[in-house]
């Protein structure tokens, strides 16, 4: 299965192997699981159809793996060229075995580029299939290059098929998603709606399934492996629809609103004496901050840190020793969009973050407090 991803939620990075058109290519680690069970069942396969001995039919499995890996990787230039045409850079290629994403660095500006940069993969697949099966008509079946050419024909127009069926995180549900789009004006409920239709085409498929093992058309084995499949669709829907619903938020951040005020109190200070008089701050949610002699903040009390602190030993223990300096902490511009502030988070994962407006500090956010906004049922279940 091939996917794209949002700009908001960046995918595996996996282990980085090289670049092809100046885009980085990363391998995520299950691939090397996979690529050996292919290895050895595609070298079985050989093995009894061709008549070929050890190693030499695991030898040809494993060129299968390299040439099912080179039909990705086709797929998801399709995609990162489209894009980076349409003035959309790319962060990363990410290569499975028989998946793969494209982690664009924004995302489309309209619903015609968002259409177009989805549909780019699935046509590479439609050709390489095109390909692949003149080359199977041409060559002889009962030949390596004729049986991996055949193998390379059925794989390739699957994945183009598959990837267009109108539901997220494939890539025809992007499509779907900018139809939507285009329809509706919003494309966070374009994607709410897109991230439905992959659940229901989640579920109308493992029916399915189930219905043809029923008659006999589908062994164990190809069952549990579509339904694997399935499964993997069901749960990227579901994200896809919490994406949609989270973005939707986003204007909903403001910095100058939701930052917490502080409360300095002079280095040295112990524990104990600086919460008593956070306690009788008459502001909510005071976060309580060190200063210097002169006033400016150096650090931030870290309030696990403190809450560890046996209540005898406050009076006992600094602030300092249970705080964390300003220098090892993010600053966030207080001007900063919703967006902006959820990338930000995501580059700098963190618990506290300073707001800042020029060299003023104005408040602390706290990164439970973003959570809130965006996904306020959640909040209150925990």
């Amino acid at each position: 299965m091939e996917r794209m991803e949002d700009s908001a939620t960046p995918g595996p990075r996996g282990r980085p192997v090289g670049h092809v058109l100046g885009i980085p290519v990363h391998a995520n680690g299950s691939m090397v699981l996979l690529a050996l069970l292919v290895t050895v069942v595609y070298g079985n396969y050989a093995s009894a159809e061709l008549g070929l001995g050890q190693p030499w039919a695991y030898l040809i499995g494993l060129g299968f793996v390299v040439c099912l890996l080179g039909s990705v990787l086709l797929h998801e230039l399709g995609h990162a060229v489209v894009a980076r045409r349409n003035g959309i850079g790319v962060r990363r290629i990410t290569l499975e075995l028989l998946s793969g994403w494209t982690e664009m660095e924004k995302d489309a500006p309209t619903p015609r580029v968002d259409a177009a940069v989805s549909l780019a993969g699935p046509l590479v697949s439609l050709l390489l299939g095109g390909v692949a099966t003149g080359a199977a008509l041409v060559l002889a079946k009962d030949t390596v290059p004729g049986q991996i050419a055949f193998q390379l024909a059925v794989s390739n127009v699957l994945v183009a098929v598959f990837n267009v069926l109108p539901g997220l995180p494939l890539d025809g549900g992007r499509a779907l998603r900018a139809a939507m789009w285009a329809l509706l004006k919003d494309r966070n409920r374009a994607t709410v709606v897109a991230g439905w239709a992959g659940r229901v085409l989640a579920f109308a498929t493992a029916v399915a399934v189930l219905g043809a093992y029923q008659l006999g058309l589908l062994t164990l084995f190809g069952v549990v492996f579509v339904l694997l499949v399935t499964l993997t669709l069901w749960h990227g829907a579901g994200q896809s629809i919490r994406l949609g619903r989270m973005t939707g938020r986003f204007p909903l951040i403001d910095l100058g609103r939701m930052a917490r005020p502080l409360l300095k109190v002079p280095a040295g200070t112990p524990l104990g004496e600086a919460q008593r008089r956070r306690a009788e701050d008459p502001r909510p949610d005071v976060v309580l901050a060190v200063a210097d002699s002169g006033g400016t903040l150096t650090a931030l009390v870290d309030p696990v840190a403190a809450e560890r602190v046996p209540v005898d030993r406050r009076p006992w223990v600094s602030v300092e020793s249970v705080s964390r300096s300003r220098d090892a902490l993010t600053s966030l511009p207080v001007s900063l969009t919703g967006e902006q502030v959820v990338r930000a988070l995501q580059a700098h994962p963190g618990a506290q973050y300073l707001v800042t407006a020029g060299e003023d500090v104005v408040g602390v956010l706290r990164v439970a407090d973003v959570a809130a906004v965006l996904e306020p049922k959640r909040a209150q279940r925990t």
